[in-house]
């Protein structure tokens, strides 16, 4: 059962992906207490989608990046991602994010991904990324499957103080790095079961601290899709976790949501 809050925050969704039952979702993110969903953008298709989402409700904002090439194609391949698998020009993309950089409040999502090993064209990219984002003095939300530590080490040679990881695996010591850094980890609603997310949120200073959907998947409810309010749920077990009450969670997520976007 979802409860009412204020103030909800979703940094990390997928909403181009919604294709019949947009307006159900984003109603029920309203009612739920939400003030903003960022979706973001993963290639030239997306990107262009995310932003007219973005002009359409006022509810959504947009992010907007390169998603590891070579990872979407293995992902649009097995049916995660429903794609078309087409080559396109990053510094072109790059000129597409720079001319829409006043409609956009983060860069993302872009990162590494190293399910299938190392890529050094993934590497590139990621690297042209951030000297967008740089420019363009805007936040970062970073992916870094299986590759969270040349992840860490490439954004600790640029100067980006507002890196958002969102749905991190990495090790404890990794953990630590990041916070350190000054960066932030974003919570998705799976959090719920899965005991490294928890351990996360014991571990890491709600001061650096976001709630993530990253709908439609990573569900709080087993064999059910995911959607922007179940971060409800997220809020629930960061406040146990916490100990703390669970509006009082959203105002200090939504105040760290206020300092980075």
């Amino acid at each position: 059962m979802l409860i009412k809050m204020k103030l909800l925050t979703d940094t990390h969704s997928h909403l181009e992906l919604f294709k019949d039952d947009l307006d159900e979702v984003l109603e029920n993110a309203k009612k739920a207490g939400f003030k903003a969903v960022i979706t973001a953008g993963i290639n030239p298709e997306t990107n262009r989608k995310a932003l007219k989402l973005a002009k359409k409700y006022d509810i959504i904002q947009c992010s907007l990046g390169v998603y590891p090439r070579s990872a979407l194609k293995r992902e649009t391949k097995d049916g995660e991602f429903p794609l078309k698998l087409e080559e396109f020009d990053v510094l072109k993309e790059i000129d597409f994010i720079k001319a829409n950089k006043d409609n956009i409040v983060a860069i993302g999502e872009i990162g590494l991904d190293f399910v299938n090993g190392r890529d050094e064209g993934q590497i590139e990219d990621f690297k042209e990324m951030l000297k967008l984002a740089e420019e363009l003095k805007k936040p970062v939300i970073v992916h870094s499957r299986k590759a969270e530590e040349e992840c860490i080490e490439i954004l600790e040679s640029f100067k980006l103080k507002k890196v958002i990881m969102h749905c991190f695996c990495g090790k404890k010591k990794l953990v630590k790095r990041i916070q350190e850094n000054g960066w932030y980890f974003s919570i998705p609603a799976i959090v719920v079961r899965t005991q490294q997310f928890q351990e996360l949120v014991k571990e890491v200073p709600l001061s650096q601290l976001f709630t993530e959907s990253d709908a439609p998947y990573l569900s709080p409810y087993k064999d059910k899709r995911n959607e922007p309010a179940f971060i409800t749920e997220t809020i629930k077990k960061i406040a146990e976790i916490k100990r703390m009450d669970e509006q009082e969670v959203v105002n200090n997520i939504y105040m760290n949501f206020g300092r980075v976007f």
